[in-house]
């Protein structure tokens, strides 16, 4: 049984926890500052300790002798976190969307002896595990679109949205500049920009980049794609409140004031729905082709515990991870990116499957 030292009891934390230990094949021991938090993860892991600290050196003494760390915690955290398991001598995974973190967790893993995978999540993640594998049966590919929204399945405020994960990671990727290939080239972009309308079974919607969706494809693809982007989903008019208020009133200069604003105005939901699709097209034996791959995924009211779609895509794609690197399918030292997992082998696994099991949607317009 492997053993796993759980960084962040929140709502991620508390499912990733349930799923891991659920699974019979591993000891789950949670960590976290907050004694509230630990108290709703507490049925759900076999231990859990309350940190006095969340520094680097106290971060390392706590994991050590762990198999592998999981770390749930804001982005913020992730590069200290990633620092602790390299000198603990443990495996590493995260569910960051921050492309500074990313990179710093790319450089620790040159010469370790332990496996680094951030960025495990729905999107950075399973996004990009879906991409690559399409882009992959294509002799030459010209467009990959990637466009992922965790929306409220019943949105009643002006913005049309409730807070469905963590806030900060929400403004962090509404606020960073986002990366993308456009003409062959790595460019990059700014965030809510690039605006565009669709429908999609019959419920119309927008989509706007924002930062660290793409993960690694860009490197992955670098040369073999004509334009390449990310872009969050939302309902149509969201884009231009968060203009409002990041540009015209100047919180993207003050996120602290902004994220108490939400906190306190956005209620939470665990009624949302996720939604995902890819769009690649190029050419294949000659001829011009589109492929897609796209996806719905609901909240769960079920086996005694709620559990929202964000909960579900998130926690399931670093379980799935995880099981697929104990399992010899991934390499087991060094930096790994998302795409290096075969999409038939993640949904196949018993954590992926919540995707395989999702509603599959059949037409885009």
């Amino acid at each position: 049984m492997k053993k796993i030292a759980l960084l962040g009891a929140g709502h991620i934390g508390q499912t990733i926890a349930r799923l891991l230990r659920d699974s019979g094949d591993y000891h789950v021991s949670v960590f976290d500052r907050s004694a509230q938090a630990l108290a709703h993860v507490r049925e759900n892991a076999d231990a859990v300790y309350e940190l006095t600290d969340s520094d680097t050196g106290t971060l390392q003494k706590a994991i050590a002798g762990y198999d592998a760390v999981v770390n749930a915690l804001p982005y913020t955290m992730a590069t200290s976190a990633a620092t602790a398991a390299v000198a603990a001598g443990c495996h590493y995974f995260d569910l960051t969307e921050d492309v500074a973190a990313t990179h710093a967790i790319a450089q620790l893993a040159e010469g370790a002896n332990t496996a680094l995978m951030p960025q495990c999540g729905l999107a950075p993640g399973f996004i990009s595990i879906a991409a690559h594998h399409l882009a992959a049966a294509f002799d030459q590919v010209d467009v990959v679109k990637m466009r992922v929204g965790a929306l409220p399945a019943f949105p009643t405020n002006s913005l049309k949205y409730n807070l469905t994960w963590s806030v900060d990671g929400l403004i962090n990727e509404y606020c960073q500049p986002c990366e993308a290939i456009r003409d062959g080239a790595s460019i990059t972009v700014q965030p809510l920009e690039d605006l565009e309308h669709f429908s999609l079974d019959g419920v119309e919607y927008e989509a706007f980049n924002t930062s660290g969706g793409l993960g690694t494809l860009c490197e992955t693809l670098a040369g073999r794609v004509r334009d390449l982007d990310y872009k969050s989903v939302r309902y149509p008019g969201h884009g231009a409140l968060m203009k409002v208020l990041l540009g015209e009133l100047r919180l993207k200069d003050d996120q602290e004031t902004l994220k108490t604003l939400l906190k306190r105005a956005v209620p939470s939901t665990l009624q949302d729905v996720v939604l995902v699709f890819v769009v690649v097209s190029g050419l294949r034996s000659g001829v011009l082709t589109q492929e897609v791959f796209a996806r719905k995924i609901f909240a769960e009211r079920n086996n005694g515990h709620s559990a929202s779609a964000i909960q579900i895509t998130t926690a399931s794609a670093v379980c799935a991870a995880v099981d697929l690197f104990f399992a010899g399918k991934l390499p087991q030292r060094g930096f790994i990116r998302q795409e290096q997992i075969a999409l038939p082998e993640f949904l196949a696994n018993r954590f992926g499957q919540a995707y395989a099991h999702s509603t599959h949607i059949e037409s885009l317009s």
